[in-house]
């Protein structure tokens, strides 16, 4: 069985014509519209590159192109309504990311059997 991950990638043009590669880290629906948190994305070719990076979240809202018929990732012009909707994906992908109680071992009971260390009462 392969656990392998695999990123959903996408390759965005800004409108200065640079192209950049970015993964998909969360996308959610919100008053209609749905809405998408990328990051930067970097291969192992890439390594310096990823310890440079400051780990930017980029919020883009789904268009449709009506010249190419086509979605497209834009930019949210309203500044009130970029900043509602990076608060709910940060929260998202805290979210996400959130460890419970775990130790550094990985365990999260203290009183099991899984061979981490802990005492058992006896």
């Amino acid at each position: 069985m392969d656990n392998e991950y695999t990123p959903d990638l996408y390759e965005l043009e800004d409108e200065n014509g640079v192209k950049q590669t970015f993964e998909l880290l969360d996308c959610m629906d919100y008053e209609g519209e749905r809405y998408y948190a990328l990051t930067p994305f970097f291969d192992e070719e890439d390594a310096a590159a990823m310890l440079e990076d400051s780990g930017e979240v980029v919020i883009l809202k789904s268009e449709f192109d009506e010249e190419t018929g086509e979605e497209i990732m834009a930019s949210i012009e309203d500044d009130d309504l970029y900043e509602k909707i990076g608060n709910i994906f940060m929260e998202r992908i805290e979210e996400m990311f959130e460890f419970d109680d775990e130790d550094e071992d990985g365990c999260h009971d203290h009183d099991c059997s899984c061979g981490c260390g802990h005492d058992i009462p006896q």
